[in-house]
C-alpha cells in the first residue's frame, strides 16, 4: 500500500505503464503538454479506461476523442487521446477549464473544432458522444456536437431554447426531439443500420428510426455551430464508427468518477 494525499492506495489500482503502448503514449504526452506529472490516481483513471475500452471491444471504434478532464492544464486536456488534437477558437481568457468537471464553453464565441471530418466514417457506421457535466444553459439554443446543421446527411445533438429538449441527428436532416434538455452525463448516438439509429442519455437507449444520407461534408465542433454557442460544460467527447454505447458510458463515467475522486 501506498500512503497518498492522507489516503491509502492498493498496489492494484496502480495498472498504468509501458506494458500498454496507448496508454503510456497518452500520459506521456499529457505530462509534456502540463510541464509537470500527474497523480499516480490520475494516471491509474487513463489507464482503467483505455485498457477498458480495449477489453470491451469499442476501442478500434474511436477515431478522434479527448479526455477534457483529468490533466493539469487546458493545453495537457487538449491533447488527443485518439485521432488528431482539436482547435480551440475564440477568446482565450474565456475557457473556463476544471480538472474535475472539464471544458465549459463561453456561450458567445468559443467552440472546438475536432479536426475531424463528419464523413471520414462510414455513412452507416458512426458514432458521436460527449459527457456533459453542465447541461447547456435553457435560456438558448446550444450545441454539445455538429456538423452539417440540419442540411443533408448532419450529425449533432445539444439543446434547443423553444422546447428546453435536446434535439439531434445522425446522418439525416430530420431532427428528433428527446425530453431530457437538462441531463447530465454521457450522452451520444450510434448509426450501424441504414434505417435507424441509437441515442443514449441518462443511461437509456432510443432508438430513431430515420433513414441515413450521405454524411454531411464539414468537421464536427464541440460548443457551437454558427451563431448557436453553448456554455455547457463537456469532460470527454469521441467520434467515430458505430459502437456500443452502454459499454462506451459505463467506461466513460467510471473515468469521470474515478478522476473527480483522484484529484
Amino acid at each position: 500500500m501506498t500512503l497518498t494525499a492522507g489516503k491509502l492506495i492498493l498496489a492494484k489500482d496502480y495498472i498504468y505503464g509501458p506494458a500498454d503502448p496507448d496508454v503510456a503514449a497518452y500520459i506521456a504526452a499529457v505530462e509534456t503538454a502540463d510541464g509537470q506529472g500527474l497523480e499516480e490516481e490520475v494516471k491509474a483513471a487513463y489507464s482503467n479506461f483505455i485498457t477498458g475500452c480495449k477489453a470491451d471491444g469499442i476501442w478500434n471504434a474511436i477515431k478522434a476523442s479527448c479526455i477534457l478532464a483529468g490533466a493539469r492544464t487546458l493545453d495537457g486536456a487538449l491533447v488527443s487521446l485518439v485521432g488528431t488534437a482539436p482547435t480551440k477558437f475564440g477568446t482565450a481568457a474565456n475557457w473556463n477549464y476544471n480538472r474535475k468537471t472539464g471544458l465549459q464553453g463561453d456561450g458567445s464565441t468559443n467552440y472546438l473544432d475536432s479536426n475531424r471530418n463528419n464523413n471520414a466514417d462510414p455513412q452507416n457506421s458512426n458514432h458521436n458522444s460527449v459527457y456533459v457535466s453542465t447541461a447547456q444553459s435553457p435560456g438558448s439554443t446550444g450545441f454539445y456536437m455538429d456538423s452539417g446543421s440540419n442540411g443533408t446527411g448532419a450529425n449533432n445533438f445539444g439543446r434547443s431554447a423553444i422546447s428546453v429538449n435536446l434535439f439531434l441527428r445522425n446522418r439525416c436532416d430530420t431532427g428528433t426531439t428527446i425530453a431530457s434538455g437538462a441531463a447530465i452525463g454521457f450522452m451520444g448516438h450510434s448509426r450501424n443500420q441504414s434505417n435507424q439509429y441509437v441515442f443514449r442519455v441518462t443511461g437509456s437507449n432510443t432508438t430513431v428510426g430515420i433513414a441515413s444520407q450521405l454524411p454531411a461534408n464539414g468537421t464536427l465542433t464541440l460548443f457551437a455551430r454558427t451563431l448557436f454557442y453553448s456554455d455547457a460544460r463537456i469532460a470527454f467527447y469521441s467520434i467515430g464508427e458505430s459502437l456500443d454505447l452502454a459499454l462506451l458510458d459505463t467506461r466513460v463515467s467510471t473515468l469521470i468518477s474515478d478522476l473527480g475522486a483522484a484529484i
